[in-house]
C-alpha cells in the first residue's frame, strides 16, 4: 500500500468514527460503477414506510471495457421531518429550523437512525457512452439532457421510458442535439424559458438549442457562440434574466454573453482574461444577487466577481488542496456556496461571514480579500463545513431543493453519499 493510500484510509477511518457527531444525515451507497454526475430532482413522494418520504435524484454510469452505460433515476427514503415542505420555522441564530429538527439533539436519536434510508435505482435508461453530465429541465423535471464522450447532446423524457430497459431496443433518446464537434461537460437549461438548452464543449464553442416543437428526433442548434481559445469547461444561465449566460474554460477566461446580440456568432458582452492562474472549471451566478458570479479553478481557488466591474475579483477563497471541479449555491440559504474537487472534499463556504466584521461581506464591499491555505481554518471564517467522507476525487455534488442543507455527492470511489451537516454543531 502506498503512503498516499495509507493516509486516505486513515482519514476515512477518522471521518467515519466522527460522522455521528458531525451529521444529522450521513448515508453512503456503493455504486456498481462510478458516476461523474448527480442532481437532485424536485420530486417528493410519500414513502410506504411511516414518517418517511421518497426523494429522487439522477445519476449516470462511467463504465469500462465496453460495459453498457445507463442514465439512472434513484429513489432515496428519508425522514419526513427533513423536508422543507414540512417545516414550521422557529428562530435559530442566523437561520431557521423545524420543531422536529430541534428534537435531534442526540446524534444517536431514533430519528437519525431512521435517516439511514434505502437507496434504490428505479429507472435505468440505455446510454451511448458514459455520462459526463446530466441536467433536468426546471420547467419539467422528467426531461433530462446528457453529455457523453460523443459530440452529441441527448434528451430523454424519463416518463416515457420503462424502469428496466430492453437491450434489444437499443439506445433510444427522445432527441439528439447536433452542433458540437467534440465532447464536453458544460450543460445548462434556461431557468426562465422552457426548452432552451445551453452547452459548452471541447471544440471551444457554445451551442444553444430550442427543443420546443421539435419536428424530428434530431435538433439543429439555434445558435453557436465562439469566443474561447480552448476547451469550454462550463456554462451557466443568469438567475435573474433569460438573456444572459456565462462561460469559462481552459483559456482562463470568463465570458458573459447576451443572446439579444444579433451578430451571427455573437460577441461576449464582458471578457475577463486570465481570471485565474489555471483552467477555470465551473461558474455559478448567485441565485438572488443579480451581480454576483462565482468561479472555480484548477489553481485551487474560488473567486467572487461583481459583473458590473470585473477588473478585479471581489474576493478569492482558498481551502481546497487540488483542482476544484464544480461549485454551486445553496437554493435554500443562498449565502452558502459549496465546491468539490480532486482533494476528495466538499467544502461549504458562508460568504456572509467574509470581511473584517460580520456586516462587511463580499456582496457589500469591492475590496479584494485573500485567505491563504497557510492560515488556520479559524482565520478563514467563511468555512462553514468540510465533508471528508469520500476516498476518491469528488466529481460532482448537488443541493436538494426539498431538504435544507441536504447534499448528494459522487466520487471516483464508486460511492454516492447523501449528507446534511448537524445543526447542533457550533460553526
Amino acid at each position: 500500500m502506498s503512503n498516499e493510500s495509507r493516509i486516505i484510509k486513515e482519514e476515512y477511518k477518522i471521518w467515519r468514527r466522527n460522522a455521528p457527531l458531525l451529521y444529522d444525515v450521513a448515508l453512503s451507497h456503493a455504486l456498481e460503477w462510478p458516476s461523474l454526475t448527480v442532481q437532485w430532482l424536485p420530486e417528493l413522494k410519500k414513502s410506504a414506510v411511516d414518517d418517511m418520504e421518497t426523494h429522487h435524484l439522477m445519476l449516470g454510469t462511467h463504465t469500462s471495457d465496453g460495459v453498457q452505460n445507463y442514465l439512472m433515476k434513484m429513489a432515496v427514503d428519508l425522514p419526513r421531518f427533513l423536508s422543507t415542505n414540512n417545516k414550521e420555522e422557529i428562530p435559530n441564530g442566523g437561520g431557521k429550523m423545524t420543531k422536529e429538527r430541534n428534537k435531534m439533539s442526540s446524534p444517536h436519536s431514533q430519528q437519525q437512525k431512521k435517516a439511514q434510508g434505502n437507496a434504490e435505482v428505479k429507472i435505468k435508461i440505455l446510454h451511448d457512452g458514459e455520462i459526463n453530465r446530466c441536467r433536468y429541465m426546471p420547467q419539467n423535471h422528467f426531461v433530462v439532457a446528457t453529455k457523453s464522450p460523443s459530440s452529441r447532446v441527448f434528451i430523454f423524457d424519463i416518463s416515457k421510458h420503462p424502469s428496466k430497459p430492453s437491450l434489444s431496443n437499443g439506445f433510444c433518446p427522445d432527441h439528439i442535439c447536433l452542433g458540437h464537434a467534440r465532447e464536453g461537460y458544460g450543460l445548462a437549461w434556461n431557468p426562465h424559458k422552457a426548452g432552451i438548452l445551453l452547452s459548452g464543449s471541447d471544440d471551444m464553442n457554445i451551442c444553444v438549442w430550442d427543443i420546443n416543437g421539435a419536428k424530428s428526433n434530431k435538433i439543429q442548434y439555434l445558435r453557436i457562440y465562439s469566443g474561447h481559445s480552448s476547451v469550454v469547461e462550463d456554462v451557466a444561465w443568469h438567475c435573474g434574466t433569460p438573456y444572459i449566460f456565462g462561460s469559462v474554460g481552459d483559456d482562463k477566461r470568463i465570458l458573459i454573453w447576451d443572446t439579444r446580440n444579433a451578430s451571427p456568432k455573437g460577441a461576449a458582452s464582458i471578457q475577463v482574461l486570465n481570471a485565474h492562474e489555471k483552467d477555470i472549471n465551473s461558474l455559478a451566478f448567485h441565485p438572488t444577487h443579480n451581480f454576483i458570479l462565482a468561479t472555480a479553478s484548477s489553481d485551487q481557488s474560488i473567486k467572487l466577481w461583481d459583473i458590473r466591474n470585473m477588473s478585479n475579483a471581489i474576493v478569492s477563497l482558498q481551502g481546497h488542496q487540488s483542482d476544484i471541479y464544480q461549485l454551486q449555491w445553496n437554493p435554500t440559504f443562498p449565502s452558502l456556496l459549496s465546491s468539490c474537487g480532486a482533494d476528495r472534499r466538499v467544502i461549504i463556504s458562508d460568504i456572509s461571514r467574509l470581511g473584517t466584521t460580520q456586516q462587511q461581506t463580499p456582496l457589500q464591499s469591492s475590496q479584494q480579500t485573500n485567505y491563504t491555505e497557510q492560515q488556520s481554518s479559524q482565520s478563514r471564517p467563511e468555512t462553514f463545513f468540510v465533508h471528508g467522507g469520500h476516498t476518491g476525487k469528488v466529481s460532482e455534488h448537488s443541493w436538494s431543493s426539498s431538504c435544507a442543507n441536504l447534499v448528494a455527492s459522487v466520487a471516483e470511489d464508486n460511492h454516492l453519499q447523501i449528507w446534511q451537516p448537524a445543526r447542533s454543531i457550533d460553526y
